[in-house]
């Protein structure tokens, strides 16, 4: 029998009464006869929480005690999840991401799921438990903790659903789904009912947080369809599905998604292979991307980054300007507002039209980047908000394709 596979994010285990909420909907789920494994995040703000902890006692937290720190916030979702589940009856186990099989590399902070060892929790489930796991983190080769970055535990999620064979992982947030833009920004923004894997990627990784834009591609790679659903309800939310299904937008324009956490910087001549291998070895993607090749103003590389890739940048970049003397440019506080669909660039009219629109409403982009499938500006960080409702309403997306 195909294993159910959940994940509940921090704001759905917030406090008693929801952690007692999600154990009644897992209980039902188990009720079935279906084998569940579910994945949790830490709760509420605990993990912001703990960061500011770690800034009161040291100026410059090391990576790996970081690492080791933030992961308690999941293993307490876990902890009490499971005790909630066995308080109704509900056997239940729960682990650790280390614990679960999850081998990760890469460097703490941002690293990247290797592969999962599920024996134990097959072995758990095969026994009739609800095994609940920690996400958004693993342990490298040395048995130290990693973790995967902010929203990891929805790649957490799709990993464990690929590795059971789980045909679907259900994503319970605070959402009802995902819609054509950020509602609590763009108010008559609409529920998207169903939403191919390719799109969903671009959405995520161009600033909508329903998502963590990792677990699309993996679902996409690993033919996972994802159910986004809100935990306060039954209704039944968006699908993202992994397969081409032959339904097409009729709107090459599918949403809208903004980023309030974008740093631009621009680094002058450093080749760009070396720079994209510093990007690399920080788990810093880049966004936006463009190289200037060497000329009468020398080469000049501009891209994207999120704050912390930032802050983690900031000793690799220091170092390579103190030894090559190459130049860095960090911009002013920044955002960046992306239009998604498919064949943008083969339509430029609708390039254009973003454009026009956002100079229409006074918000004069910085940076600017388009593909097939994202036409995306760095503007102001105070005219980020107001730009993603000027673009929705520019395509018209509070309005239903029939």
């Amino acid at each position: 029998m195909t294993t159910v596979v959940q994940k509940y994010g921090g704001s759905s285990l917030a406090t008693a009464e929801r952690i007692g909420t999600v154990a009644e909907r897992i209980a039902r789920t188990w009720a079935s006869g279906r084998p569940v494994a579910v994945v949790v995040s830490a709760t509420g703000n605990t993990t912001d929480e703990l960061l500011r902890l770690a800034a009161q006692v040291s100026a410059t937290p090391h990576p790996r005690e970081t690492d080791q720190l933030l992961a308690t916030g999941e293993c307490a979702s876990a902890a009490l999840l499971a005790m909630a589940l066995r308080e109704r009856g509900v056997p239940a186990v729960s682990l650790t991401g280390g614990q679960a099989g999850f081998r990760v590399a890469g460097p703490y902070g941002g690293g990247s799921i290797e592969w999962v060892c599920t024996g134990r929790v097959k072995s758990l489930l095969a026994a009739g438990n609800v095994v609940v796991i920690t996400g958004f983190q693993g342990v490298n080769a040395d048995g130290d903790v990693v973790t995967l970055g902010r929203g990891g535990s929805d790649t957490s999620a799709v990993a464990l659903a690929a590795e059971l064979g789980a045909r679907t992982c259900q994503i319970y947030t605070d959402v009802a789904g995902v819609f054509t833009a950020d509602p609590r920004a763009v108010p008559d923004a609409r529920l998207l009912d169903v939403l191919p894997a390719p799109v969903m990627a671009e959405l995520a990784f161009a600033g909508a947080r329903v998502l963590h834009a990792r677990s699309v591609e993996l679902a996409e790679m690993s033919d996972v369809d994802i159910e986004v659903l809100d935990s306060a309800t039954d209704a039944p939310g968006t699908l993202v599905e992994s397969r081409q299904s032959g339904l097409e937008s009729r709107s090459c324009v599918v949403a809208v998604a903004h980023d309030t956490d974008v740093v631009h910087l621009t680094v002058d001549g450093v080749a760009p292979g070396h720079l994209l291998d510093i990007l690399a070895e920080q788990a810093a993607p880049p966004d936006l991307l463009a190289y200037a090749a060497p000329g009468t103003a020398g080469a000049r590389c501009g891209f994207t980054v999120t704050a912390a890739a930032a802050a983690r940048l900031r000793e690799p970049l220091d170092r390579l300007v103190a030894t090559s003397g190459v130049g860095v440019v960090t911009g002013a506080a920044a955002g960046k507002v992306s239009v998604v669909g498919t064949g943008l660039l083969s339509r430029p009219r609708l390039t254009a039209r973003a454009l026009s629109a956002l100079a229409s409403a006074g918000i004069e982009p910085t940076w600017f980047g388009a593909s097939q499938a994202r036409v995306s500006a760095v503007v102001p960080a105070a005219d980020t908000v107001r730009a993603a409702a000027v673009l929705h309403r520019a395509f018209g997306l509070e309005r239903a394709v029939s």
